[in-house]
């Protein structure tokens, strides 16, 4: 009796060739490319940094002044327009931007039916799951990127590409004001990550993309509501909100690391366990109705 050739190392071609998390990763980027909340989300990102440069020309005549850091230096230095911005952000625009794909990419499998399907093609639970937060992930990031270049690009236009003051006073060269604030933008990450993993919570549990959007975008609110609260004051250290401003620590001479490293723990704390619910409820999913 003739034995079966095996290719070398005893691994089926089979084996071999069967689609991983990174095929579902590849897939899910794919369809993102098709999908109109893609575009509005990353359309948002470049449009808003440009909306805010034509308002800082139609007011270029008149006081420059504000009471927000940075706002004296608007039409000085371009590099202060995506700081700003981010300044800002956070309050609704960023978290509902990232919402709008981490909110959608479970829910809608089960809007269209397709999940079946998609447990067929020879893949596991987990490999789906970290193949489309990874996707996920990859979107807020992409949405955060354009939105500080096209920032950096519009505000250099108007402002010209000078040097920049920092929190604490110092002038820094525009080399290293243009490092800082893309250092910054890799710093806001952080928290934008924590919203990605509760906008995967809100997908897998609810199975409705809507109501998942909006309620990632009603947490993040959430967070700031309780931050001005009266009398609860002494929590605002440890919200997620209060993360999102973590990286002006960067702009403070010398740099400020407390917060940052306050940013990865505290996010951590609310990320994490939001990230494990949405792997633990996505693994025990009956699809067996479609």
């Amino acid at each position: 009796m003739s034995a079966v050739a095996q290719p070398a190392g005893g691994v089926s071609e089979r084996t071999r060739s069967r689609p991983g998390v990174g095929a579902v990763y590849r897939w899910e980027l794919f369809k993102l490319r098709f999908q109109k909340r893609t575009y509005l989300g990353l359309g948002a990102s470049a449009l808003v940094p440009i909306i805010f440069v034509v308002a800082i020309q139609f007011r270029h005549h008149r006081d420059n002044g504000g009471d927000f850091a940075f706002a004296s230096y608007l039409t000085k230095s371009g590099l202060v327009v995506p700081l700003v911005i981010l300044l800002f952000g956070a309050v609704w625009m960023f978290p509902l931007i990232t919402a709008l794909v981490a909110g959608d990419i479970f829910a809608s499998e089960d809007h269209n039916g397709t999940l079946k399907t998609v447990l067929t093609r020879s893949l596991e639970r987990w490999q789906i799951f970290a193949g489309k937060a990874l996707a996920a992930a990859t979107y807020a990031v992409v949405a955060i990127a354009i939105n500080g270049t096209v920032a950096v690009v519009a505000g250099c236009l108007e402002s010209g590409f000078n040097s920049v003051q920092t929190l604490t006073g110092t002038i820094v060269s525009a080399p290293k004001g243009l490092e800082l604030v893309y250092l910054s933008l890799l710093f806001y990450l952080i928290p934008i990550a924590t919203v990605v993993c509760i906008g995967l919570m809100l997908s897998t549990i609810t199975r409705n993309s809507a109501a998942a959007v909006v309620g990632t975008l009603m947490v993040s609110l959430l967070f700031q509501l309780i931050g001005i609260l009266p009398g609860l004051g002494a929590t605002q250290p440890y919200l997620l909100s209060t993360q999102f401003n973590a990286w002006q620590g960067l702009l403070r001479q010398p740099i400020d690391w407390s917060p940052i490293i306050r940013a990865v723990w505290v996010c951590a704390l609310y990320g994490v366990p939001a990230l494990g619910t949405a792997f633990l409820v996505f693994l025990r999913r009956d699809v067996a109705g479609g």
